[in-house]
């Protein structure tokens, strides 16, 4: 286990709830930048905490617009200690096709592209920010996907752009989190957090 990513655990876990008795972590970034496999590494330090994936309630005409289904369907129900029902997205069918819940655990991570949006903030106990560009979060997205989701990303980068223009996330972030070659370097954001 890296070592930051076991200090990070440590300092996370001592934070107060932010979420009715959940510590809310948000994982952000641009699209392709690491988030989901940063998300499960930080869990798996964290003693096996719960993920949720923006991508899960978001959907083709609402990349970004999943805001109220996250108020509604999650941070209602873990702010009063009880477990969070959602609603998944299943990107081949384009429709909601199952349900997952969500115990009200000591640290949830969200992760996905605008989870430090300023309507979630207030309820979180540290935002992190993936430090990549977009240019280069975008290209390892794009490789990822390949050619068959060419077209998704012909729209998708346009949309981020917008949305990250408009509701920027990475000033407001605690900690910075950089990928290297044999782990990950945590940094304190512009935000000062600890």
């Amino acid at each position: 286990m890296d070592r930051d990513l076991t200090s990070l655990a440590t300092r996370l876990r001592a934070l107060p709830p932010s979420c009715g008795p959940v510590r809310l972590v948000a994982v952000d970034g641009h699209a392709g930048s690491g988030k989901s496999t940063f998300a499960g590494l930080l869990a798996d330090a964290l003693g096996g905490a719960p993920v949720l994936h923006t991508d899960d309630l978001a959907t083709h005409e609402e990349l970004f617009a999943w805001g109220d289904r996250f108020r509604e369907q999650v941070l209602e129900p873990l702010s009063r200690g009880e477990h969070a029902r959602y609603g998944v997205y299943d990107w081949g069918r384009r429709e909601f096709t199952e349900r997952r819940e969500l115990a009200p655990a000591p640290v949830v991570v969200v992760e996905g592209v605008g989870t430090g949006r300023r309507t979630l903030r207030p309820h979180l106990a540290r935002l992190l920010w993936m430090e990549l560009t977009p240019e280069q979060s975008w290209e390892r997205g794009q490789l990822r996907d390949g050619p068959a989701l060419a077209t998704f990303w012909d729209g998708w980068i346009p949309a981020e752009r917008r949305h990250f223009a408009a509701d920027p996330s990475r000033p407001h972030a605690d900690l910075l989190v950089r990928q290297g070659q044999t782990g990950y370097e945590i940094r304190v954001g512009p935000s000062g957090g600890p």
